[in-house]
């Protein structure tokens, strides 16, 4: 039995991602969908076509992790597609944002996707694939976004560092890049009309195009998606101009 494993399955993209491979991978049998709010997940369960198993859990908490483990060894499963997709921001200078809310991000942004795709390797086999929930924040240093463009940045590297890692097991790394979207990452991360002119200019991604054809160029074997032309040409910028002007161009 082949399955999907999505974390941060209850809102926003991760429940794109639901219906995307619900609809568009008639090789997966199963999908787990991960996230601490079980009504949610239930929602999001009750329009999905395919098999659903709902895990109610907290992948920053080691014992939940354990669980995860376990239930992987019990059900001798198949992963043949990983999405991890959970993740939050602040937005606010480093000294203006809590603590907890700036060890939050490196904890559930790096450590907990890391702790996901150890545990998950194991049980994945030739073809099969990694989705990481990267951003456009990784390109560069982000004023006001010190640390969620330093957690997305390691993303960057560590998925581009496994992809290369995995080659020979035939497994694919990809690292998901969007634009600003219109879901609840938003509202968590304190941005409003007004809060950054930024992003107040910047181009909104469609989730549910942005889960469609990131699961296609996935299936495609490439290592980085971005939607967006806007966000394609940032890309390509960011490389070329110094980091320091780049980081007055994004400022946020």
């Amino acid at each position: 039995m082949k399955i999907a494993v999505i974390t941060g399955a209850s809102s926003g993209l991760g429940k794109e991602y639901s219906f995307a491979v619900s609809r568009l991978r008639p090789d997966i049998d199963e999908i787990w969908l991960i996230a601490r709010r079980k009504e949610k997940l239930e929602e999001v369960a009750s329009n999905l076509s395919k098999k659903v198993r709902i895990l109610s859990l907290d992948i920053t908490d080691n014992g939940a992790m354990e669980e995860y483990k376990n239930l992987l060894k019990a059900e001798n499963a198949e992963i043949s597609l990983l999405i991890n997709n959970a993740g939050f921001g602040k937005l606010g200078y480093f000294y203006e944002i809590l603590t907890e809310d700036n060890t939050g991000m490196v904890r559930l942004n790096c450590e907990a996707l890391t702790v996901m795709t150890s545990i998950s390797l194991p049980f994945m086999r030739e073809n099969s694939e990694i989705i990481n929930t990267c951003s456009i924040a990784s390109f560069a240093p982000n004023s006001r976004m010190a640390v969620y463009s330093s957690t997305k940045a390691f993303v960057m590297s560590f998925s581009r560092a496994l992809r290369d890692e995995l080659k020979e097991r035939k497994i694919n790394v990809l690292a998901v890049c969007p634009g600003p979207m219109e879901t609840e990452f938003l509202g968590v991360a304190g941005i409003g009309k007004g809060d950054s002119k930024t992003f107040d200019m910047l181009p909104r991604d469609n989730a549910q195009r942005v889960a469609e054809h990131s699961l296609k160029a996935s299936r495609q074997k490439k290592a980085v998606f971005c939607d967006h032309f806007f966000y394609k040409f940032y890309r390509v910028v960011s490389k070329i101009l110094p980091t320091s002007l780049v980081m007055k161009m994004a400022k946020t």
